[in-house]
């Protein structure tokens, strides 16, 4: 099988842009694992990655999002564009 990293990559190019937990949910590897990896993808600058707070039963919850490196995220629905990206 795949090594991890690897693995990730593939999850984040379909997907785009996922915090931490979810790619664990998603590819059923522990949170901890995930995180090294995405440590190790971040260092070869294939990925980019930041940490963000959100609330979860009002504690605070800390995660890493990330990204394929180059990624940027669509713009929000409602704004025109010229011409729609090939998907």
């Amino acid at each position: 099988s795949m090594p991890t990293p690897q693995l990730l990559l593939e999850h984040l190019r379909k997907h785009g842009q996922l915090l931490d937990r979810e790619i664990a949910n998603a590819i059923k590897i522990p949170l901890a694992e995930v995180r090294e990896a995405l440590a190790e993808l971040s260092a070869q600058h294939e990925i980019s990655t930041c940490s963000v707070t959100s609330f979860k039963d009002g504690k605070p919850v800390q995660a890493i999002q990330c990204r394929i490196f180059g990624y940027i995220p669509k713009p929000a629905p409602g704004r025109k564009t010229g011409s729609k990206p090939a998907e």
